[in-house]
């Protein structure tokens, strides 16, 4: 009789933690930052009792990562809610690492083209049918 493969829990210990991410509201168009919900699962230091032979291999191989809960937040500014437009759910830890944060990739970005500030985008000008005073009107 061979035995039941374990539940992939049991090799991990959870944690829940909030991470804050920036998502844009499809409905209103305006980009906020949200916390959300995320499980930190971190393998333990040996396998848990019971395993099997295939149990110890497939041990042997996991990586710590993040699971996010939510998949859903609430806009602030129109209050409907939203799906997080997002593929990764899951993220292992030792990618996490290496990312750089938003503000300083941006500060990196700027830097690298040698400018201190991005220039706003010169708006174009309206033209003279939205510009004359609406004079016949009635």
């Amino acid at each position: 009789m061979s035995a039941m493969a374990l539940d992939e829990r049991a090799f991990f210990t959870e944690k829940p933690e909030m991470r804050t991410g920036s998502y844009q509201c499809p409905r209103c168009k305006r980009t906020s930052d949200y916390s959300v919900k995320w499980v930190r699962r971190t393998r333990r230091d040996r396998p848990p009792q019971g395993a099997d032979e295939r149990d110890r291999a497939k041990f042997a191989k996991l990586r710590d990562y993040v699971l996010r809960v939510d998949d859903e937040v609430t806009c602030k500014t129109c209050s409907k809610r939203f799906e997080i437009p997002s593929m990764n759910s899951l993220v292992f830890v030792d990618q996490l690492v290496g990312l750089p944060d938003e503000a300083a990739l941006e500060r990196e970005i700027a830097a690298a083209s040698g400018e201190d500030t991005p220039p706003a985008p010169a708006k174009p000008a309206l033209p003279a049918r939205f510009t004359r005073k609406p004079t016949g009107w009635k």
